[in-house]
């Protein structure tokens, strides 16, 4: 997949650039595409997705299923919510506290425990609490979370579902919620349609990690409207003049990926990752955010050391709940670890 960066594709799934932006140029039809009213059906196939029906036909589809609600609308339903990003990153920087963004995969191993971890994490003191849609074909996500996908999706899990779950528990929250959602169901839906109904969930931002930057321009503008944050990735393979426009690009933080490859339980965190850090502060206001890798307090108190504004933890959390005996072990687990990489990020002021 391309986390918004040809050369990061090419790392993960082998594909040639050449073959890659052939890739983007079939996908950037369908997106174009994508917003109803003037769209024309479409069909792309994309050697990462299959094929992808886009236009006024599959848009009228998803206005069935979507409940569609004005700009006004969905401002007014998240008002009352958590903080923005923003907010939170600008207490935390009065405070000089690295922010803790834990991660779960929706429905692992039930809605119903993700709705009491979702309310854990934000008692155990998440700053930013990042939600997973599950998906079929994860392409960014290593076994830890792809099997936790296929379990939430084999239980039933779907967007709508997800979306009813944050409706229902985002405006209870602290921390907001970023969602992540790979692309293909949001091409489905419509760029619009679906960037509505995330807002008027109480969703604060989106990740998508296999939207290439030349794609997220079309998007970004649709989510500021909605006042949800379209947050992008680099990667250490990334090209540095590329890695500058996504800085710049990014809303809410930047997400800086420690590695090359996908999620998963390392033992240490790339030491490349502190001149990367570096080097993304001097090109963007925006907060620099590490994940990938970080499955202990020490890797956490590594990364707030080299200076990240926040540090993002996700295969071991989902381990921790997913894989125990029980939900209500799962949940003690969840606790557990949480606490732990919580602790190790406190308050400098």
């Amino acid at each position: 997949m391309s986390f918004c960066t040809q050369a990061c594709a090419d790392a993960l799934v082998g594909v040639s650039a050449k073959h890659g932006r052939q890739e983007s140029v079939t996908r950037a039809t369908a997106v174009r595409s994508a917003r109803p009213a003037r769209a024309k059906v479409a069909s792309a196939r994309s050697p990462f997705f299959g094929s992808v029906q886009t236009g006024s036909s599959a848009m009228r589809v998803s206005r069935n299923n979507f409940q569609i609600v004005s700009s006004t609308e969905a401002m007014a339903s998240v008002a009352a919510g958590p903080k923005s990003i923003s907010k939170v990153f600008e207490d935390l920087k009065e405070k000089k506290q690295c922010a803790f963004i834990p991660f779960i995969c929706a429905g692992d191993p039930d809605l119903a425990t993700t709705e009491k971890a979702l309310r854990i994490l934000d008692e155990v003191g998440a700053d930013v609490i990042e939600l997973g849609v599950p998906y079929s074909d994860p392409l960014a996500d290593g076994p830890t979370i792809q099997e936790a996908a296929t379990r939430a999706l084999a239980r039933g899990t779907t967007l709508d579902k997800v979306l009813e779950l944050c409706a229902r528990v985002a405006p209870t929250l602290k921390a907001p919620i970023v969602l992540f959602c790979y692309i293909n169901p949001i091409l489905s839906r419509g760029y619009e349609p679906f960037v509505q109904r995330v807002a008027a969930s109480g969703v604060k931002g989106l990740l998508v990690p296999d939207i290439p930057l030349e794609e997220t321009y079309a998007i970004s503008a649709i989510t500021k409207e909605y006042g949800v944050d379209l947050v992008l990735l680099s990667t250490p393979t990334t090209e540095q003049n590329r890695a500058v426009e996504i800085a710049k690009s990014t809303q809410g933080f930047l997400y800086l990926v420690s590695v090359t490859g996908v999620t998963g339980v390392r033992t240490n965190v790339s030491t490349r990752v502190e001149g990367l850090i570096k080097q993304l502060q001097g090109v963007t206001d925006k907060p620099v955010c590490v994940g990938f890798g970080v499955s202990k307090a020490e890797h956490a108190a590594e990364i707030e050391a080299w200076g990240a504004e926040g540090c993002i933890a996700g295969s071991a959390l989902v381990r921790a709940l997913g894989e125990a005996a029980t939900p209500e072990e799962g949940l003690k687990n969840l606790e557990k670890i949480a606490r732990e990489l919580k602790g190790a990020l406190p308050a400098r002021a």
